[in-house]
């Protein structure tokens, strides 16, 4: 009779094989050295071990067994992303980096690292933050290396023409959500023809509202366009962040003040604008597709606009849109509303043999992470079950039943 070791081994790979091939999720390919070498890369940041406010105000843990964004890629056009952050492995796929070349997988400046934990960081024992959809994944493009200094904007950046391209590549590379934590205080035919093309083709579109509110609140491209969701900024006291802009293009708002989020370098910072409260958006919208694959990107917008709680204002408002986000609602809420043109768009979306193709792969993607999930529990209590049967039975001189 083979030792409870080598048992506890046959019988998991007997589970596993007994169901037929396990599905496996698509894996990022490793990180490999490319472009941007950063000479002037801010320094590493100190681990926060606290929960970050916004983590207190929306428990991600008690959507974790809803969803997880499981199966939903959210494109971070910024600048760049980290992948070899701790808590960014394994999360950020292979890009595109429009300044030099490469795949989008380095950060010079901090930013789109950032902006992609709020998003996608996966737990860890010594860290207090935690991405809102930790198993959505990141698609990085860097178009930018802006940073602030003494109030004014420094660094390289691409193009409108450029940035309108990296639009589109990630549409066509699959994103089913575009983060623009970035603001164009122009209109340019480029960038709008392009958000144009994500909207048609179902892409849920969010974009930062802008931090010039002191200096006259200049209209903020991409979230000034029709079918973007612009977000504002709210602080850890719930009103809105001074610097956030209010107008028209305000559809609702998120933590932007004063949240901690990922270090290019390791660690984590404090960071503070409209670009920071785009992700917490990005990533209910992430949520929302994972638990509801079946729902237009027009949709799942009416759901997070119609689930906010109310705001300071007390209603709808050029400084606050339709209230505060509220991801918990957004996504298990049953009696939201799918807006005002739900039917036009639900029959698009039937009709649209690239609108299907999409759901199903988020549909099949939420439903091998389950079985996963299932498969690895039972795995687990089978492997205890015996862990605690096999001795007694020796004791006790147990024999399998059957003919000597």
């Amino acid at each position: 009779m083979p030792g409870r070791t080598a048992l506890l081994g046959l019988l998991a790979t007997a589970v596993v094989l007994g169901t037929g091939p396990v599905p496996t999720a698509a894996v990022p390919p490793p990180v490999t050295a490319a472009a941007p070498v950063c000479t002037n890369a801010p320094p590493a940041g100190r681990v926060v071990r606290t929960v970050p406010w916004p983590q207190r105000r929306y428990a991600p843990e008690r959507l974790a067994s809803l969803a997880t964004g499981a199966g939903v890629t959210v494109a971070v056009i910024d600048s760049g992303v980290e992948a070899r952050h701790p808590q960014l492995r394994g999360r950020v796929l292979a890009g595109r980096d429009y300044l030099d070349g490469g795949d989008g997988r380095r950060d010079c400046v901090d930013h789109g690292t950032s902006v992609a934990s709020i998003i996608a960081a996966r737990a860890q024992d010594d860290a207090g933050l935690r991405g809102l959809a930790p198993n959505a994944m990141v698609l990085p493009i860097r178009v930018s290396e802006q940073q602030i200094i003494d109030g004014k904007e420094t660094g390289r950046k691409v193009s409108a023409a450029k940035f309108g391209q990296a639009i589109r590549w990630a549409v066509d590379r699959g994103a089913d959500v575009l983060n623009l934590s970035v603001v164009l205080y122009a209109d340019n035919s480029a960038v709008r023809e392009a958000v144009s093309y994500a909207i048609a083709r179902d892409v849920v579109v969010v974009a930062a509202a802008g931090n010039l509110h002191n200096e006259g609140d200049p209209v903020p491209y991409p979230a000034a366009y029709d079918g973007v969701v612009g977000v504002g900024s709210i602080g850890p006291d719930g009103t809105r962040s001074p610097y956030s802009q209010v107008g028209a293009y305000v559809d609702l708002v998120a933590p932007g003040g004063d949240v901690i989020a990922a270090a290019a370098a390791g660690g984590h910072k404090q960071q503070s604008g409209t670009s920071y409260a785009v992700p917490f958006v990005a990533a209910t919208a992430a949520l929302v597709r994972d638990y509801r694959p079946d729902l237009s990107a027009p949709q799942v917008v009416a759901r997070i606009l119609a689930t906010t709680d109310p705001a300071p204002a007390n209603g709808q408002s050029a400084a606050y849109g339709a209230g505060v986000l509220n991801p918990y609602r957004a996504v298990t809420d049953t009696a939201s509303a799918a807006g005002p043109h739900a039917a036009p768009t639900l029959r698009r979306a039937k009709a649209d043999p690239a609108i299907l193709a999409r759901a199903e792969r988020r549909a099949q993607s939420r439903h091998t992470s389950l079985w996963l999930a299932a498969a690895g529990g039972g795995l687990a209590g089978i492997a205890m079950l015996l862990a605690v049967v096999l001795p007694r039975g020796a004791s006790r001189r147990w024999r399998p039943a059957g003919r000597p």
